[in-house]
């Protein structure tokens, strides 16, 4: 006599799932302080992970020196960056007496053409402005402060970084290992086959990432130098940087990119400024995103944005920049264990559909 397997109803496989989340949100809250630069140098040991075992079998190199020297290249190129913006901010706080009275005379100008343009009195609001311009300005340098004293604890992020990303590459053959040994021998294809697609996947898209910030800095760089800007490259540079985070990094660029552009020019450039950077980004995400990128994160629109809000939420803006690679990863293992298939159709929605129809339709 066979027996029946039983199958839990499913508003208690659901109660599971729901206290396995928050049990898992708040350990991951908890830990932010460790969890937040070991994932970061997850992400990095992936992406270097070619250029390791370049040196290790072409050059002959040491597992500790590959690692080492793979590292350092990085640590050059983040350099590079920073040194860029660094001499652009060297420039805008060199000008920082002048931005004050370019600010005033900016508000006086645009409440003269308000009031010539649509003859309305705006003396009030007018000392308003003028009043909370000087505010913004004058606490200006207390905010500076506050960042340059931010930047040791930075740093010492930033270290801890660079040493996670050195022993996961140094350990790599290790824990892979212990990945195998954990689920078993039964279950070692589909150990490889996630681990292989995790790799692909997030080392594509990273590179895709970096690749459109630059398109996208080289191109608003060169719009606001034809508009004629002040800080043309440091406004591009910014475009480009927060580009990369979804939905959210456009605002914020549009708004520095239109607030210094109307404190050291003329209304008419912020308004050209704040029109070249929607430009930029509508053809970024219709064509540059789906080209460069390729989309090799297949998550639907609603999940990118709850993963971004809720990664802000948790862990701020490395949150925001570690929500898409972080679902991705899960999407993949959902996708490879058929009781998760479900899960992981909820993140790619309806682009799973069309695929298995296309395959279906050249089947026939």
């Amino acid at each position: 006599m066979t027996s029946k397997k039983l199958i839990a109803p499913f508003y208690e496989r659901l109660s599971l799932v729901l206290i396995g989340l928050l049990s898992l949100g708040f350990l991951v809250v908890q830990g932010k302080e460790v969890l937040d630069p070991l994932i970061f140098g997850f992400l990095f040991a992936i992406l270097l992970l070619p250029v390791a075992g370049f040196l290790e079998q072409k050059l002959k190199f040491p597992r500790s020196m590959s690692s080492l020297v793979s590292i350092l290249l990085l640590v050059a190129f983040v350099g590079g960056i920073l040194y860029l913006v660094g001499t652009q901010i060297s420039k805008l706080t060199d000008d920082w007496p002048m931005l004050k009275k370019q600010v005033s005379q900016s508000v006086n100008n645009l409440s003269g053409w308000i009031e010539g343009t649509f003859h309305v009195n705006l003396d009030t609001p007018r000392d308003y402005l003028t009043k909370s311009g000087q505010k913004i300005i004058n606490t200006g340098t207390e905010v500076a402060g506050s960042v340059f004293g931010a930047v040791s604890s930075l740093f010492l992020f930033y270290l801890f970084i660079m040493i996670f990303t050195f022993f996961i590459l140094f350990y790599r053959r290790l824990l892979f290992k212990f990945i195998l040994q954990a689920f078993g021998h039964d279950n070692e294809h589909i150990v490889h086959d996630i681990v292989e697609n995790i790799q692909k996947i997030l080392r594509q898209y990273i590179l895709g990432l970096l690749i459109e910030m630059v398109v996208v800095a080289t191109v608003a760089c060169t719009a606001f130098w034809i508009i004629g800007i002040k800080y043309a490259a440091l406004l591009g540079i910014i475009v480009g940087l927060f580009n990369i985070i979804p939905y959210l990094g456009i605002f914020t660029a549009l708004t520095l990119s239109v607030l210094i552009t109307f404190a050291t020019g003329a209304v008419s450039d912020a308004i050209w400024v704040g029109g070249s950077v929607l430009g930029i980004h509508a053809v970024d995400s219709n064509f540059l995103l789906p080209t460069i990128v390729g989309s090799k994160v297949r998550l639907n629109a609603l999940i990118t944005f709850l993963g971004i809000i809720l990664g802000e939420m948790i862990w701020g803006l490395s949150g925001m920049f570690l929500s898409i690679p972080m679902i991705a990863i899960f999407k993949i293992i959902f996708d490879r264990i058929d009781s998760l298939k479900p899960w992981g159709y909820l993140l790619g929605g309806d682009y799973e559909f069309k695929k298995s129809a296309e395959k279906k339709m050249k089947t026939e």
